[in-house]
């Protein structure tokens, strides 16, 4: 004769989140089994200062718009002052103790600093190395054309590498070559310094060029 066995589930919570299911089975035994749950964890790093009434902390020591130390006052205060002038409180020192907030128009301030990083971008520059080829019997039009490419170039704040093909028994002659690499670094000495002078390099005469 089978005989019927009662379990019984106790469920629990413990610190920090986690959770425990207790079997006990009719022998008084018990087994608990620990769900951990899961946290999601909060970015904070992209978060703005706090303005206004965001900013509970109390007291604080508060900075007037034209940069006036008002001193340590309560946080209804600075809030008062901030909107009878008709700006804002911005917080701008949140680990400082007590915090620091300054009074501020906190519109205008971000316009500010937007634009303030759109002109430190455009004055980033990654420097390139541009090639401009030229060839031993070039013709006057063309040697222009490339050149101003060049001048062009290193107006942008980028090197040029000047680089000369010799074919076939225009190798034998590598003075030809040389005069038109150094016609090009005349034609540049106003704006380009020689970085690294002309040399062979199989049948490739070349030199690079930087801004002055």
């Amino acid at each position: 004769m089978l005989q019927e066995s009662s379990t019984s589930i106790t469920h629990g919570v413990h610190a920090g989140g986690s959770s425990c299911a207790t079997r006990t089975p009719a022998s008084g035994s018990a087994f608990c089994f620990s769900f951990a749950r899961s946290r999601r964890i909060q970015d904070t790093t992209k978060r703005g200062p706090r303005i206004n009434r965001q900013i509970r902390i109390s007291p604080l020591r508060v900075i007037g718009a034209d940069g006036a130390q008002l001193g340590v006052l309560e946080v209804d205060v600075a809030l008062n002052m901030a909107a009878e002038a008709g700006l804002d409180l911005v917080e701008v020192a949140p680990m400082a103790r007590p915090p620091v907030v300054r009074i501020m128009d906190y519109g205008k301030y971000k316009f500010e600093q937007a634009k303030q990083a759109r002109q430190a971008k455009k004055k980033q520059h990654v420097i390139q190395l541009k090639e401009v080829k030229y060839r031993p019997g070039i013709e006057k039009h063309d040697f222009d054309t490339k050149t101003n490419h060049a001048r062009s170039f290193i107006g942008d704040g980028n090197k040029v590498k000047v680089t000369l093909m010799y074919r076939g028994r225009q190798i034998a002659h590598p003075e030809i070559g040389m005069a038109v690499v150094e016609r090009v670094a005349q034609a540049l000495a106003d704006v380009a310094k020689i970085e690294t002078p002309a040399r062979l390099e199989g049948k490739a005469l070349t030199m690079i060029l930087t801004p002055k």
